[in-house]
């Protein structure tokens, strides 16, 4: 279903893949997911955000019978360079061997102030 492309002449992370193929099935994405809970209320910090941003992740998966294994690259929005290790720190407790093709970027801000991590991803489904 997927496979990781991790050459040798490019730097390996244990974060994420350089590039990941798939082979042909249903493909979900997932709109930016960020660290606001049921109740609209955000988490504080950045930890708290980033473990819930990728547990709202999570739930759309589920919703379409996927889980964090089917997916296969995400974009990662923070409003703080130093943000940077504790997203990594919360974030790396959801990440599998196999980790998708993730984009980072440093942005000025996000729909709300009080957002500190936004997070998308697609996903792919066997065929």
């Amino acid at each position: 279903m997927r496979r990781s492309l991790n050459p040798s002449s490019v730097p390996r992370s244990p974060f994420y893949s350089q590039g990941v193929e798939v082979a042909p099935g249903r493909t979900v994405h997932v709109s930016g997911q960020v660290g606001i809970g049921p109740d609209g209320t955000p988490e504080e910090g950045i930890a708290a955000q980033t473990r819930r941003a990728v547990a709202n992740v999570h739930a759309v998966l589920a919703e379409a019978g996927l889980g964090p294994e089917h997916v296969v690259s995400q974009r990662v929005y923070l409003t703080a360079a130093e943000s940077v290790p504790g997203f990594v720190e919360a974030a790396s407790a959801f990440v599998g061997e196999e980790p998708p093709a993730t984009t980072l970027l440093l942005v000025a801000g996000l729909a709300d102030p009080a957002l500190l991590v936004e997070v998308e991803a697609v996903a792919v489904a066997p065929a």
